[in-house]
């Protein structure tokens, strides 16, 4: 079935033939058409049955069309209307556009153009709706970023104000607080809106690669670049640029980013012109950038240039309060993703999760509601469908009496595996998480027995 067939349209005409027309024109293109002979019904027939689209007869006994548009302005002013007008009534048409009409047919009307008109009216209740869903997104992410904490929406006070300025940003916390999801409202709330908004992680590429990734290249400037290949800094221009894990940019990059502040302008690798761009930068990082300045490891010059504005997010354990609210956000956005209708959390289940510390923050939540609405078997989350949070599971901590080696090895079996299942057992996440060697990891979870 073709994907007309999820319009429906009311055609409003007390005459019967150009009903017929109409209709028989538009099912063979799939729409789905329902009539009426007169404003009265027509207007009754539209509140009941909430087509996608109006055709309207100006002149009808009962209620014209005049009549009808200005009650569904009253009652359903986003309804999208066509008139149908005839000769010499084109004063009435303008009218009709005054009181929210989208467009005119003059009658008798041209197959061909009456598709066309439909068709553009269509596209246009298509943009309306994803720009009421992009919306709604973004009201959605802002009570994502604020919650009910107090300290955080002082923290959002901060963004807002820092985003109306071209001020480099420099967001710190922890693994999974919502960085990237700052760095993101941050740019909704600046003049840069609607301009690009680019992402680059630091921390996972070679420093060969991400240099060619960051600033581009020119053909031929090793090998494999057969092609000239534009950065994410000529990508971002006149946008935003977020440069998350800044803390892992290798050193001479560093001095490269420090030039881009500073100028506003780079050379791709390989090459010998000077680009030039107008960028916002927001960076993000979960380490101390002082104490790696301290360390040799960042430039300190760098890390000032950054550090214009500092947006400090607090860890979920801190904001015990937000739970339930973040909770419901991703309990519903799951729902519509999986096409599951979980209409609650259970009282002892959100008990649950509000007593959890979460060493992976808001992401780390998610992905337990996620797993959560995955189980579940009825319309409710229950303390069952979260194992890891339970008290039932196998406590982290250690009993009095256990000999502190073996203390120590059910702590680290425990701490390792919730890890795990936090970076979806990915052992190089996991542990950059944890802050060792990969292989070190694989050779601990080899030795405490963890199962993958």
């Amino acid at each position: 079935m073709e994907k007309n067939s999820l319009y429906k349209i009311l055609i409003i005409d007390d005459d019967a033939q150009i009903r017929g027309l109409l209709k028989d024109r538009l099912e063979a293109h799939n729409y789905r058409i329902i009539q009426a002979e007169n404003g009265k019904d027509g207007l009754d027939l539209c509140l009941r049955e909430n087509p996608d689209l109006v055709l309207l007869d100006l002149q009808m006994p009962v209620m014209d069309g005049i009549e009808m548009l200005t009650h569904l302005k009253q009652n359903a002013e986003d309804t999208t209307v066509i008139v149908l007008t005839a000769f010499g009534t084109i004063e009435r048409a303008v009218e009709a556009m005054k009181l929210g009409a989208y467009d005119f047919l003059p009658k008798p009307c041209k197959p061909d153009h009456i598709l066309v008109v439909i068709k553009k009216a269509l596209e246009r209740i298509v943009l309306k709706e994803e720009n009421q869903f992009l919306k709604d997104e973004i009201n959605s992410q802002y009570q994502m970023i604020v919650g009910e904490n107090t300290g955080m929406k002082k923290v959002v006070e901060i963004a807002q104000n820092a985003a109306k300025s071209k001020a480099t940003i420099l967001i710190e916390g922890e693994s999974g607080t919502g960085k990237q999801l700052m760095a993101h409202y941050v740019h909704t709330q600046s003049d840069r809106r609607g301009k690009p908004f680019i992402q680059v992680n630091c921390a996972t590429l070679s420093e060969h690669l991400i240099e060619s990734d960051l600033f581009g290249h020119e053909k031929g400037a090793f090998t494999g670049a057969i092609k000239l290949k534009k950065g994410r800094f000529e990508l971002a221009n006149n946008g935003t640029i977020f440069l998350d894990e800044i803390g892992e940019l290798p050193a001479p990059l560093q001095a490269k980013l420090l030039h881009v502040l500073e100028y506003g302008e780079f050379q791709r690798v390989g090459g010998v012109d000077t680009m030039k761009v107008d960028v916002r930068i927001i960076a993000a990082t979960n380490k101390d950038l002082q104490n790696e300045v301290d360390k040799k490891c960042f430039r300190e010059d760098l890390y000032y240039r950054l550090n214009v504005v500092r947006i400090e997010l607090p860890p979920l354990r801190s904001r015990v309060n937000d739970i339930p609210v973040f909770a419901a956000f991703f309990l519903q956005k799951h729902n519509r993703e999986m096409r599951k209708n979980i209409s609650r959390i259970a009282p002892d289940a959100l008990t649950l999760l509000q007593k959890y510390s979460w060493p992976g923050n808001i992401r780390e939540l998610e992905n337990a509601i996620e797993r959560a609405v995955v189980l579940a078997p009825d319309d409710e989350i229950t303390p069952d469908l979260l194992p890891l949070f339970s008290p039932k599971h196998p406590a982290a901590e250690a009993e009095i009496g256990m000999p502190l080696d073996e203390a120590i090895l059910k702590f680290k079996k425990q701490f390792i595996l919730k890890t795990l299942i936090f970076a979806n057992n990915n052992q190089t996440e996991a542990a950059k998480l944890l802050d060792i060697q990969r292989t070190y990891l694989n050779k601990l979870v080899k030795e405490i027995k963890i199962k993958s």
